[in-house]
């Protein structure tokens, strides 16, 4: 079964995907970091933004820059499964206190998928979502490229230069 909508990306509109934004700093030092949500049926992001609040189409760092769309038929209960799944883990998240390392919006968006069962399996774990959404995420476009991989770019040729020039 196809998404019920086409992704819409000047609307901000991802059915069935995993959304991606680059997080200032973070990001920056490392690019395969950033700030992950997950959208229900008809594209409405949801994303661990902070303790006790999970966002609903306003995402904790902006639009996305990536994102990744899954396979729905892969979702045993289809459509409903996928919103109900959506659903639960935010209303879990929205009792979590956010932390960088051990419970994050990379979790929020893992416990979607387990609940789920996407596809056929419970295992999901941060680790696996960045993975997923850093191998097999598409850039929004030239502009979601540029504000996820031109500030890495930039810091890093600034800090060779400097080194260039002290060695």
């Amino acid at each position: 079964m196809a998404a019920t909508e086409p992704i819409d990306v000047r609307k901000n509109r991802y059915p069935f995907c995993m959304v991606w934004t680059p997080i200032p700093m973070i990001t920056w030092l490392f690019p395969f970091i950033g700030h992950l949500g997950i959208c229900t049926s008809s594209g409405i992001i949801r994303d661990f933004a902070g303790s006790y609040f999970v966002s609903e189409d306003q995402m904790g760092f902006g639009d996305p820059t990536k994102y990744l769309q899954l396979e729905i038929s892969r979702v045993p209960g289809g459509v409903s499964a996928w919103d109900r799944a959506v659903q639960d883990a935010s209303e879990e998240y929205k009792n979590h206190v956010h932390n960088l390392c051990c419970d994050n919006c990379h979790s929020h968006v893992a416990l979607a998928l387990n609940n789920m069962a996407y596809p056929g399996k419970r295992n999901w774990n941060m680790v696996a979502v960045c993975w997923q959404m850093f191998s097999h995420g598409k850039h929004v476009g030239c502009s979601g490229f540029l504000r996820t991989w031109a500030p890495s770019i930039l810091l890093y040729a600034i800090i060779a230069v400097i080194l260039v020039f002290v060695a």
